[in-house]
C-alpha cells in the first residue's frame, strides 16, 4: 500500500512566505559554477540554502537579472536539473532533488488519506511523495524527472535500451512490463524499448530466456530515457527455447518474411559440414537453387539478378564461392538475416523479386570472445575484441580453404593438375559515441580462384566497405545515414596455346548514399522516409593477349549511371485488429556518357542492318532517363490472436540486368546497365496469406498465394554471343512474365523433436513474342523459364536426445528444371545438323537428397578454455546421381546424351565448432 510521508521540517518555522514576500534581487554572473553562483545570491539576498552537495551538478551558467523576483533567479540556475526548490518566511531556501514540497497537501492526497490530513494544518510546508524508506523487497530505486505542480495526471514514456551487464551487447525480444499492470513492450534488436507508464511510483521488470530475472522501482516525473543492465542466465536448461517473438508471424504487417536464426544453422547437415545461412533459406518456401553448382537464387519465378542481395547495406552481387558450392557469408560473423520475398518494404528500390538484408552481429564491447570451426575442407575463425568498455568494439571474421591437398592427392592425373581454393575476410567496428550518436563501419572482402583444366584460371572477387551513422534526435526521430561501396570482378587467364594466350577482365563497382528517418509519431503511425543515391560504374570487359599472341587487344567501353529514389512509408494501426503499411517510393535512373549508341530504325529488329545513326554523348552526358512510381501496400488483420490474414500488393522497377552464357547463374555472367535500347525490368506482385500458431507456442502454419507479372524481362536469342558484344542489345530480347504460385509451411519451435516442413508449387514463364522471327521465342507463346520447377519440398527436423546429443536429418524434393534436348537431325548441303526441340521443352531428371547429422556439443562446464560442438554428417546419403545439367555429343553419327551432377556419391564429413 502506498504511503505518504509527511516531513515537517524543524527550521523553527510555521508560517509561508507568500508571493508577495518574495524579494527582488539584481545580480549577475558569467560562466560561474553553480555552486558560486547560489553563494552570490545568498550574499545579495539575505537568503540561505539548504541541500545535499551530491545533487548540485557544477557547471558554469552566465546570466544577468535586474531587480526581478528571487524565483525567476531560482527558476533559471536550476532549469534543465531535476532540481525543485522551497522558500520559507525565514529566508531559507530549501533545495530537493526531484520531488516538490507542497505549502498544502493536494486535494487528491486530502480526500485519499483524510485520517493522516486530518491531523496536519494546510499551513505547514510538507514534502508529498512515495515513501520507500520500509519496502520490504529492497529494490534498487531509481528516480527520474522533475516533479512540476499542476501537470495533468498523465502517462509518461519511459524508453531507452536493454543491454548485458558484462558484455553491453543489446538483448533483443525481451519482455519489459509493469509489475501489477496490463502494460509491457518488447525490445527490439538493438535493445531498443519504449513503454508508457503511470507517473509516481512503477516496479518494472524484464523478462527473457536469456537473462536472469530483473526487476527495478522506478519513480517518474516526467518523460524520461533509462538504459537497464541485465545480467545474462548461467544456469543450465533442458531446452532453450526463445519465445519472444514466435507471433512475429502473427503480429507482422508484411507478408512474405523469412527471417533466419544463425544459432540454428549449425544442427543442419551441410556439405563438407560447412555451415551456410543462405542454402537454409532455399529450404523455406518460395526460395530456390536451379541446383548443385549454380550461382544463383531464384525467388518466386523471377530471375537471380531481381535480388537485392545486402551485407550491411552495401550490395553483395556474387554471395558464394566455388560455383555456388559454398556461401561467402562467414556464419560465425553474421547476425540477423531477414529476406523479403513478396511486399519489400519502401526504403528498398533496384530488384523486383527479393531483398536479402543481412546484418554483421553486434560486438561484445565487454569481454575478448571469439569462435572457430575446423572442417575437412574448410577452416573459419572470428574474434570480437573490446576497444572501450560498454562503447565500442571490433568484430574480425576470416575463413578459407585448403582443398588443393585433396586434388593433389588423387589418382586422377588431370584432377591433381586443378586447383580450387577461396578465402573471405569481415570486419565491423561499432561505436556507441554517445547517448545519442553510433557508428558502424563494415568491411568485406572474398576471393575465388580455380582452374579446373591446366590451360585456364578463373579467379573473381567481392570487396564491399559501409559506413551507417546513427543519430537520434528525441526518442520519437532516429536518422541512419549509410554510404557504401560495392565492386564485383573477375579474370580469366587462358595459357592452352602460344599463340592465342589473353588475360579478361571485367568489373562492376557502385557508390551509395542513404538517409533514412524513422519517425514515430504516435502509437497509431510510425513514419519510415528518406531517399538513396547510386552510381554505377561498370567496366564490360577488357581482353589484353599475352606475350607472343595473335589475339587482338579489346576494351568495351565503360558503361555509367546513376540510380535515386524517394521513399516514405506509414505504419498504421487503425485498431487492435487491423495494421496496414502503405508506402510509396519514385525511383528515377539516369544513363550517363561517355558512349557512342546506336540508333536502329522504328518498328524493326535490333541488328547490323537496321542501324540508321550513332550518336556520340560526351562525359557524364545524359543519354536516357527512366523511372517512376512504386506502390508498397500491405495489410494484416487479426482473426483471433493466434490467426491473422494478410495481403499485399507492390510494383517496382530495376534498371541493371544480368546476362549469362549459361542458362543460370555463373561467375562470369555481365551485367547490363539499362540504356538507350535496353529497358528497365517491371513487375507488380499480390499475395495473400493466412497464418496461423498454436496457443502454446509450439506450432507455427502459413499458407501463402502470389501472381506476379512481369515486363521488359531479358532475355538472349538463339546463338547469342554476349561476351566483348558492344552492341548487346541486337543478341537480346525484352519480353514478358508471369509467376504464380502457392506456398505452404508448417513449424515446430520447440520440444525434444522440432523442425519444418515447407512446400511449394510455383510456376514461371516467359513470352518473347514479334512480328519478326528473329526476335520470338517458341512461336511467341508462354514458355517455361530455366528456374521453372514446379514442386518444391523439404524437410528439416532434429531430434534432442538429451543436452549435448542430436540427431538431424534433411529430405529434399525439386522438379527438374527445364532444358531443351536435341529432337533429330537433318543434312543440309552436305553437312548434318541437329534438330532441337522447343526452348525448355524437356526436363532433367527430378531432384531427391536425404542427409544425415549426428551433433554432440561438449560438456557445459562454465570455467572452461573453449566450449566445443561436433558435427558429424552425411550428404547425400542415398547416393542419389542428381544431375546439373545435361548435354549432347555426336559420336559415330549418334547424338549421345550425358549428365553432369555434383556429389553424386555419399559424402560424409567431420566438423569441429569452438567458442570461447
Amino acid at each position: 500500500m502506498r504511503l505518504l510521508l509527511i516531513l515537517a521540517f524543524v527550521f523553527g518555522f510555521q508560517n509561508l512566505s507568500s508571493q508577495n514576500d518574495i524579494p527582488e534581487i539584481s545580480v549577475e554572473f558569467e560562466k560561474m559554477e553553480k555552486v558560486e553562483v547560489m553563494k552570490r545570491i545568498e550574499t545579495i539576498s539575505g537568503y540561505k540554502f539548504f541541500y545535499l552537495k551530491e545533487w548540485i551538478v557544477n557547471e558554469l551558467i552566465t546570466g544577468n537579472f535586474k531587480k526581478v523576483k528571487l524565483t525567476e533567479v531560482l527558476n533559471y540556475v536550476f532549469k534543465g536539473t531535476t532540481i525543485n526548490f522551497f522558500i520559507t518566511a525565514d529566508k531559507r531556501i530549501i533545495l530537493t532533488n526531484n520531488s516538490i514540497i507542497y505549502d498544502t497537501l493536494p486535494e487528491k492526497v486530502l480526500t485519499e488519506r483524510k485520517k493522516d490530513s486530518a491531523q496536519i494544518t494546510n499551513k505547514q510546508p510538507v514534502l508529498y511523495k512515495e515513501d520507500i524508506s520500509d519496502k520490504k523487497d529492497k529494490l534498487a530505486t531509481v528516480r527520474l524527472g522533475k516533479e512540476q505542480k499542476h501537470v495533468p495526471n498523465e502517462k509518461f514514456k519511459l524508453s531507452g535500451f536493454v543491454n548485458f551487464f558484462n558484455t553491453g551487447l543489446p538483448v533483443p525480444n525481451a519482455v519489459v512490463s509493469v509489475l501489477g499492470k496490463n502494460i509491457n513492450t518488447l525490445t527490439n534488436v538493438d535493445g531498443y524499448y519504449e513503454i508508457e507508464i503511470d507517473p509516481g511510483e512503477n516496479i518494472v521488470t524484464i523478462n527473457s530466456l536469456e537473462i536472469e530475472d530483473f526487476k527495478q522501482r522506478i519513480i517518474i516525473y516526467n518523460s524520461e530515457t533509462f538504459n537497464f543492465r541485465v545480467k545474462e542466465k548461467t544456469e543450465l536448461l533442458e531446452e532453450v527455447i526463445v519465445e519472444s517473438d514466435k507471433f512475429e508471424n502473427i503480429t507482422e504487417v508484411l507478408p512474405s518474411i523469412t527471417k533466419i536464426d544463425v544459432d540454428e544453422v549449425k544442427e543442419i547437415p551441410q556439405v563438407l559440414g560447412e555451415r551456410d545461412i543462405l542454402k537454409v533459406a532455399t529450404t523455406l518456401p518460395g526460395i530456390k537453387t536451379a541446383g548443385e553448382g549454380s550461382s544463383g537464387y531464384y525467388v518466386r519465378g523471377g530471375n537471380f539478378d531481381q535480388n537485392l542481395i545486402l551485407l550491411d547495406d552495401a550490395v553483395l552481387y556474387n554471395p558464394f564461392h566455388f560455383f555456388g558450392i559454398f556461401s561467402a557469408l562467414n556464419p560465425f560473423t553474421s547476425g540477423d538475416v531477414t529476406i523479403f520475398k513478396g511486399n519489400m518494404p519502401a526504403e528498398y528500390g533496384g530488384r523486383l523479386s527479393s531483398v536479402f538484408d543481412i546484418k554483421t552481429k553486434k560486438t561484445n564491447k565487454q569481454k575478448v570472445s571469439g569462435e572457430g570451426a575446423i572442417g575437412p575442407v574448410t577452416g573459419n575463425l572470428s574474434f570480437e575484441i573490446p576497444l572501450t568498455e560498454n562503447k565500442s568494439g571490433i568484430i574480425i571474421g576470416a575463413r578459407g580453404t585448403y582443398s588443393d591437398w585433396i586434388l593433389r592427392s588423387l589418382d586422377n592425373e588431370f584432377l591433381k593438375k586443378s586447383k580450387a581454393s577461396f578465402y573471405d575476410i569481415v570486419a565491423k567496428y561499432s561505436n556507441e559515441v554517445n547517448e545519442n550518436n553510433s557508428i558502424e563501419v563494415s568491411g568485406y572482402f572474398s576471393n575465388d580462384e580455380f582452374s579446373i583444366t591446366s590451360d585456364s584460371l578463373y579467379n573473381y572477387s567481392n570487396r564491399l566497405l559501409s559506413i551507417n551513422w546513427k543519430h537520434k534526435f528525441s526518442e520519437k526521430n532516429t536518422t541512419s545515414t549509410i554510404l557504401s561501396n560495392s565492386q564485383y570482378k573477375y579474370n580469366i587467364g587462358y595459357e592452352g596455346n602460344s599463340i592465342a594466350n589473353f588475360d579478361f577482365a571485367y568489373k562492376i563497382n557502385e557508390t551509395n548514399l542513404k538517409i533514412q528517418n524513422v519517425y514515430n509519431y504516435n502509437d497509431n503511425h510510425t513514419f519510415n522516409f528518406g531517399f538513396s543515391s547510386k552510381f554505377y560504374d561498370v567496366s564490360p570487359g577488357i581482353l589484353k593477349p599475352k606475350a607472343n599472341s595473335i589475339i587482338e587487344e579489346q576494351d568495351v567501353p565503360k558503361e555509367k549511371a546513376l540510380e535515386s529514389g524517394v521513399f516514405i512509408s506509414d505504419k498504421y494501426k487503425l485498431n487492435e485488429k487491423l495494421l496496414f503499411d502503405f508506402g510509396l517510393r519514385y525511383s528515377f535512373y539516369v544513363s550517363l556518357g561517355k558512349a557512342l549508341k546506336r540508333v536502329y530504325q522504328e518498328g524493326m529488329p535490333k541488328n547490323e542492318l537496321t542501324v540508321v545513326d550513332t550518336l556520340n554523348y560526351g562525359r557524364n552526358e545524359i543519354i536516357k532517363t527512366f523511372g517512376g512510381p512504386e506502390v508498397r501496400f500491405s495489410a494484416r488483420y487479426f482473426l483471433n490472436p493466434y490467426l491473422s490474414v494478410k495481403a499485399s500488393y507492390n510494383n517496382s522497377y530495376q534498371f541493371i540486368h544480368a546476362l549469362s552464357e549459361n542458362t543460370t547463374a555463373s561467375p562470369t555472367d555481365i551485367w547490363k546497365l539499362s540504356s538507350l535500347n535496353i529497358k528497365p525490368q517491371q513487375a507488380q506482385q499480390i499475395a495473400l496469406g493466412i497464418y496461423r500458431n498454436s496457443e502454446n507456442k509450439m506450432y507455427e502454419l502459413s499458407i501463402e498465394g502470389y501472381f506476379k507479372r512481369l515486363n521488359n524481362i531479358l532475355d538472349y536469342k538463339v546463338g547469342a554471343n554476349l561476351l566483348l558484344n558492344e552492341a548487346i542489345e541486337t543478341k537480346v530480347i525484352q519480353g514478358r512474365g508471369k509467376a504464380y504460385g502457392i506456398e505452404f509451411l508448417i513449424k515446430k519451435n520447440t520440444g525434444k523433436f522440432n523442425g519444418w516442413l515447407s512446400y511449394s508449387y510455383a510456376r514461371s514463364l516467359i513470352k518473347l513474342d514479334s512480328k519478326f522471327n528473329e526476335e520470338k521465342v517458341n512461336n511467341g507463346a508462354f514458355f517455361r523459364s530455366n528456374f521453372d520447377k514446379p514442386h518444391d519440398l523439404s524437410l528439416i527436423t532434429n531430434y534432442k536426445f538429451t543436452n549435448r546429443y542430436s540427431i538431424s536429418a534433411n529430405f529434399i524434393y525439386q522438379t527438374g528444371r527445364p532444358i531443351t534436348f536435341p529432337v533429330g537431325k537433318y543434312i543440309f548441303n552436305g553437312a548434318e545438323y541437329v534438330s532441337y526441340s522447343r526452348r525448355n521443352e524437356f526436363r532433367i531428371p527430378d531432384y531427391y537428397r536425404l542427409d544425415i547429422g549426428l551433433n554432440i556439443e561438449g560438456n557445459h562446464k562454465l570455467k572452461k578454455l573453449a566450449h566445443g560442438f561436433w558435427n558429424i554428417s552425411v550428404y547425400n546419403v542415398l547416393g542419389r546421381n542428381n544431375p546439373y545439367s545435361v548435354y549432347f555429343l555426336t559420336e559415330g553419327g549418334e547424338v549421345k546424351a550425358y549428365k553432369n551432377s555434383i556429389f553424386s556419391i555419399p559424402v560424409p564429413t567431420i566438423t569441429y565448432n569452438f567458442k570461447f
